[in-house]
């Protein structure tokens, strides 16, 4: 079943095609053969910073849960035989604090759409019934509605595409190694199963996802996925500044 068939769905995805494809027109007098991948970038930049009241939000909302962690193991120590109860306390607190345990999932949710829609526009060779011109256009030789996995095990792949998608992937592999230790998550307290070295290698491996997800999509959204990581990177660096965690009981005695 192809959703885009759907009338409205179609007329988004021919306002978004035009609205690149405009950009990419607009940009091409400076930025020649890699137009449309320079209006890849500028949208994101231009997502990112729309976001950016949002990363407030999930700033402090992570240094609330982190606040709040002490008080909430405690009440599932008290409360580990009720599981309604259980809930119930917990729902109350973070009312109390006006939070949620969902609050801070807002950017990730908001950029899926943008991933979706860049990911259908280098797809499709038609969009709306005319042909898809977006397909056309390349970054330094690879093909931007070209995947690395399609292109590997079709035979297709270019040293253009295995060097621009390698470069992609080393730059996000990077980006997730300094935020794995950057942001290491704190020991919970007592024999929580989440200190144990197997969880913690599993929490580790979760910000190496983007980078395996660049691999399967069209080099346009790879290049959406390595210039969001790369902003998230710094913003969570500046705002950690700025709502710094409590530190662990342990530590600050």
């Amino acid at each position: 079943m192809d959703i885009f068939a759907f009338p409205p769905l179609t007329l988004l995805l021919d306002a978004a095609y035009g609205a690149l494809a405009g950009l990419s027109s607009a940009v091409e007098p400076f930025a020649g053969a890699s137009a449309a991948a320079l209006a890849v970038v500028l949208v994101t930049l231009l997502v990112r910073a729309l976001l950016i009241p949002v990363g407030f939000s999930q700033a402090r909302a992570e240094q609330t849960r982190a606040r709040l962690a002490p008080r909430l193991r405690e009440l599932q120590r008290r409360h580990k035989k009720n599981p309604e109860r259980l809930q119930k306390e917990m729902l109350e607190l973070y009312r109390s604090e006006n939070t949620s345990p969902f609050a801070g999932m807002l950017p990730v949710l908001a950029q899926a759409p943008v991933v979706g829609i860049l990911y259908t526009l280098f797809l499709r060779p038609e969009i709306a019934g005319h042909p898809n011109d977006l397909l056309t256009h390349d970054l330094f030789g690879a093909p931007l509605g070209t995947s690395l996995v399609s292109a590997v095990f079709s035979g297709s792949a270019s040293p253009s595409t295995l060097l621009v998608f390698g470069a992609l992937i080393v730059v996000m592999i990077g980006v997730a190694e300094i935020s794995r230790r950057v942001f290491r998550p704190t020991p919970m307290e007592g024999d929580s199963p989440l200190n144990s070295p197997t969880m913690m290698r599993v929490t580790g491996a979760l910000h190496y996802l983007t980078a395996v997800f660049a691999a399967f999509v069209p080099l346009a959204a790879a290049l959406y996925l390595t210039v969001t990581v790369i902003w998230t990177l710094v913003q969570r660096v500046l705002l950690r500044r700025r709502y710094p965690l409590p530190m662990p009981a342990s530590v600050a005695a």
